[in-house]
């Protein structure tokens, strides 16, 4: 029986619109591909999310990706928190399973320096039941161990867990290790896929 649900942040709880950020900022369609190649479809997101290296060892790699960008790449870097932005559902959805008994856990890759950033788009976090981010741990879904991070933390038994992410590779991941899982693509797909295992 399912007892706790437990949600990705981004593309399910938040939206990460970088590409609408950077147009905010006015990149040229150039300097957006450029950017975006060195930053986010970069192999150094990944660490970014991780946050093992520090961020001036980040910010440089990104920089080094970017040649001729400098400006560009420090504007983002300065204000990413801003390409964070909170579904109007979230408190919502979280408030609603918690009325009707359901634990209700974070596990997402999450950078520590974008949470700094985003933390008023993130207030949910004050009211779930627990949450972990990669920048804790410094592991990134769809590694195992992030899951039992916060499996071990809060004492949940996978088999009681559904787990909600838009990532098909990090809902198998989590499925390996025994938990239910639905593959995220809107609210109300979800929400059936949840009724559908018992939950609501």
């Amino acid at each position: 029986m399912i007892k706790h649900v437990v949600f990705d942040v981004g593309k399910v709880l938040v939206d990460f619109d970088w590409q609408g950020f950077f147009d905010m900022l006015g990149f040229p369609p150039e300097v957006f591909e450029k950017v975006a190649k060195a930053t986010v479809h970069s192999e150094l997101w990944n660490e970014f999310d991780r946050s093992k290296m520090t961020d001036e060892e980040i910010l440089e790699g990104f920089l080094e990706r970017a040649p001729g960008c400098r400006e560009e790449v420090m504007r983002f870097w300065d204000n990413i928190g801003s390409s964070i932005h909170r579904y109007d559902y979230a408190f919502p959805w979280i408030q609603g399973l918690q009325e009707k008994g359901y634990g209700v856990y974070l596990l997402s890759n999450y950078p520590r320096r974008i949470y700094s950033q985003s933390i008023e788009e993130l207030a949910f976090v004050e009211i779930v039941d627990g949450a972990v981010f990669s920048f804790e741990v410094q592991a990134t879904k769809p590694e195992p161990e992030i899951y039992k991070a916060l499996l071990e933390k809060y004492g949940l038994d996978p088999t009681e867990c559904v787990f909600i992410d838009d990532n098909r590779k990090n809902i198998i991941a989590a499925n390996q290790l025994g938990m239910a899982t639905i593959h995220f693509h809107t609210k109300a797909q979800a929400e059936e896929e949840l009724q559908s295992l018992g939950v609501g």
